[in-house]
């Protein structure tokens, strides 16, 4: 198990959450694309909206997709500083 293997599953007991349910990697890539495309500050808030989305019935991969595409294209003037 790696540390990331441990956290969920420490995470997820204490939320009473099924590890198994985590789709961390879809996460990551979501955090990534926002923190890159977007702004850093946006990777966090996102994966709570992504959270918040399949809380609602929303397929978490399908979301993470969905909002990943939206960073992809997201106006480069708006997003974040090219330079940093």
């Amino acid at each position: 198990m790696t540390v990331m293997d441990d956290w969920v599953t420490a995470a997820c007991a204490e939320l009473d959450l099924d590890p198994a349910q985590v789709p961390v990697p879809a996460v990551l890539g979501l955090a990534k694309d926002v923190a890159h495309q977007v702004l850093r500050p946006g990777a966090p808030v996102s994966a709570y909206l992504l959270g918040l989305a399949v809380g609602r019935g929303a397929d978490p991969a399908d979301a993470a997709v969905r909002l990943s595409a939206l960073a992809a294209s997201w106006p480069v003037e708006l997003g974040a500083d090219p330079t940093s």
